[in-house]
């Protein structure tokens, strides 16, 4: 089980703070959703480019908001070849959650 320190639960209130980050989080819940890929989103992640897509922003303002998501914790990464695959950090996330419910 996380342990999230106080220091962490700020980090991932700045990060979902921005509205296209927060809905970034929301659209890799569902993996399946974006277009086909090389390797499937529900075992790799999704590539930034999809993201970048559906966000509408350019290639490194995408890239700005999964470091910001990742530095968070809120988001895994894996690189296959050129390209960077973000999956969701369920166990973060939970824990996030039950700090939530248990301290605030």
């Amino acid at each position: 089980m996380d342990v999230l320190s106080e220091d962490d639960v700020v980090q991932a209130f700045k990060a979902l703070s921005h509205p296209t980050r927060l809905a970034i989080l929301r659209w890799l819940k569902e993996p399946q959703s974006f277009p086909p890929q090389d390797q499937p989103a529900e075992e790799v992640g999704v590539c930034l480019k999809h993201i970048q897509a559906r966000a509408n922003v350019s290639q490194s303002t995408a890239s700005q908001f999964m470091a910001v998501l990742q530095r968070a914790g809120l988001v895994t990464s894996i690189r296959i070849g050129p390209w960077t695959h973000y999956s969701r950090n369920e166990p973060r996330i939970a824990a996030l959650g039950r700090v939530m419910t248990s301290q605030l």
